[in-house]
């Protein structure tokens, strides 16, 4: 895909989409955070039944702490391993604590040193609560980027430093959220919906499917 493809490319998802965001339920950046740590290998929908019931009752690091372990698995007992992202949401709680008065942080080393929290997690809180221009692959964003010939790459952090190369300046910041919803509800992983695709004339894929 070439950069006026591109430009093209996210013009048209920004006409559809002008402010896009997660949907993830959260009204800070800590209740961020912990859904972003409880959505691996997850669905938003399934971390926001969580959050909708633990949120009212814990939101914050210290009364996330007051649960206790045994106390936040029964909140998110329903989610994919659970045990083990309770245990890394409490640890992860001390440190915030401990290290950054509670809040979290909008340094990429610090935040990649809480337990649970890899690159991808990161990127996500410094684009979503911070607004930095960054841009979090996840499958859906390295199967658009591959698939449609966006940012070709063999592994999600080549995606990630194709993307922010290649990306106009002026999508940058909202890339994350275009590219993740576009794969989950459009150019999705078995059958891509390329008849319904708003940018099927721009992409590169060679199997589209049929009308």
């Amino acid at each position: 895909m070439n950069a006026a493809k591109r430009q093209a490319f996210f013009a048209r998802l920004r006409a559809a989409n002008p402010h896009p965001t997660t949907e993830l339920h959260y009204r800070s950046p800590f209740e961020l955070l912990i859904a972003v740590i409880l959505s691996a290998q997850a669905t938003d929908v399934g971390v926001n039944k969580a959050t909708d019931r633990l949120y009212p009752v814990a939101n914050t690091p210290q009364a996330i702490l007051d649960l206790g372990l045994d106390g936040l698995r029964q909140f998110i007992k329903t989610i994919g391993l659970y045990n083990a992202k309770a245990e890394n949401i409490i640890k992860t709680c001390a440190i915030l604590l401990a290290r950054h008065n509670g809040d979290v942080p909008r340094d990429r080393t610090d935040l990649e040193a809480l337990p649970g929290v890899g690159r991808k997690t990161a990127n996500v809180i410094l684009n979503t609560a911070f607004g930095e221009p960054t841009i979090a692959v996840d499958t859906h964003i390295f199967r658009v980027s591959n698939r449609t010939g966006l940012a070709p790459g063999k592994t999600p952090l080549a995606v990630e430093q194709k993307l922010l190369k290649v990306v106009p300046s002026e999508f940058k910041r909202d890339a994350h959220h275009w590219l993740i919803l576009h794969g989950r509800y459009t150019c999705i992983a078995r059958k891509p919906k390329c008849p319904e695709c708003r940018v099927a004339d721009l992409c590169d894929y060679r199997d589209k499917t049929p009308n």
